[in-house]
């Protein structure tokens, strides 16, 4: 609990919407790699053939560049936003939920596109995402985006995909006869709220939800309400990616919330687990890879964000961790990805997704909204009983 406070406490210091964001002056050209670069990254997100030697889009920059690639993973955007805050690294795969407090915070620095060839080629849908522009400002390019998918073990299910959260919100009879009680876990991010908001849309109309991430105090009291109900059927909060994998391997979860990242690996393990898009939709995350205000290795940071859009880095990333790329041209030809894993990780589906983003008090479906600070202090206090 102690590093959760201290993530989320950071997280609240850069919350400042009300201030208008004045963008820096971002490079205007590129000198000589300082020989090294750090990144804040997703698990997963930065892959140099250790875990799989097939998967390997570090070596061949370090070779190229001469910048040595280190990286710091986080399990949660608070934990982004305060490795951040603390300083000392480059870069940072953020996402939605992450990334405009981290520009409010003035952490990330403007971009130069104009430095950076390959960004032309990215998905037009997220070449000016409001979540990582601000008045036509750059603050990243984009890296990697992909739903939040329902997991399960075919085995409880009886081979038969559920069609609602309710298997992890609702507490119930399984197909294999069994209660799901303390076979279910959800996510230990403050942003899952957002996850009970859009199935309340679904199931609760006349609440009036227009946005999980923009709720009103009585749309909000009824999100933390399931969340409170749905405590006494967890059986873990999870955060780390591995972690979960070891649960659904060992400790007997059969479904939850996830990322196309576990399924992958619990599948190539030979494990009974698939995924599913339930009738109510899902939560995704659209994750960009955004420069440090004081970065020390600014030049070998936008050589990095030059080589992160190469359609192979992008087809053998959005491969390995089950996602879409930002880069379209990585969806054919890539022998990892196959010309059908861009649809089958959901790259026809951008609308069905509801991205993660930072809830605001100041918000435009509602008169006014509660903002991610409270969001914080009380999923705290949801898992801790309260």
């Amino acid at each position: 609990m102690t590093n959760r406070l201290k993530s989320c406490t950071a997280a609240l210091a850069c919350l400042s919407f009300a201030t208008q964001v004045i963008a820096a002056e971002p490079m205007k050209t590129l000198g000589k790699g300082e020989g090294a670069v750090s990144i804040v990254a997703w698990a997963g997100y930065i892959e140099r053939g250790e875990t799989d030697k097939n998967y390997d889009w570090v070596t061949d920059f370090e070779k190229q560049t001469g910048c040595k690639v280190s990286v710091k993973t986080a399990a949660t955007s608070d934990e982004m936003v305060s490795l951040m805050n603390e300083g000392g690294f480059d870069l940072v795969t953020a996402s939605g939920d992450a990334s405009r407090r981290l520009i409010a915070g003035k952490r990330v620095q403007p971009i130069n596109t104009d430095l950076i060839p390959s960004f032309k080629t990215v998905d037009e849908r997220l070449q000016k995402g409001p979540w990582y522009t601000v008045d036509d400002v750059h603050y990243g390019v984009p890296y990697l985006w992909g739903p939040n998918v329902l997991m399960y073990n075919t085995d409880a299910f009886k081979d038969k995909a559920p069609t609602s959260w309710n298997v992890v919100f609702e507490e119930q009879t399984l197909p294999d006869g069994k209660s799901n009680k303390g076979r279910i876990q959800a996510y230990d991010g403050a942003i899952y709220i957002a996850d009970a908001a859009l199935y309340l849309m679904a199931h609760k109309p006349d609440l009036g939800i227009k946005d999980p991430y923009e709720l009103t105090e009585d749309q909000y009291k009824s999100a933390l309400d399931l969340l409170r109900g749905q405590r006494k059927l967890v059986s873990r909060y999870w955060h780390d990616a591995m972690i979960q994998i070891d649960d659904f391997k060992n400790e007997g979860v059969v479904a939850s919330g996830s990322w196309p990242f576990q399924v992958n690996l619990l599948q190539a393990d030979k494990q009974k687990i698939a995924s599913t898009f339930p009738d109510e939709g899902v939560t995704g995350w659209a994750d960009t890879t955004m420069l440090h205000a004081d970065s020390e290795h600014p030049n070998c940071a936008y050589m990095w964000m030059e080589h992160s859009l190469q359609a192979k880095v992008q087809g053998d990333a959005a491969a390995w961790f089950g996602a879409v790329p930002s880069v379209p041209a990585a969806c054919k030809g890539n022998a990892l990805m196959g010309d059908a894993g861009c649809a089958t990780n959901g790259f026809e589906h951008f609308d069905k997704i509801k991205f993660w983003k930072t809830p605001v008090a100041k918000c435009t479906t509602q008169s006014e909204c509660v903002p991610y600070h409270r969001w914080v202090s009380d999923y705290i206090g949801v898992i801790g009983g309260r």
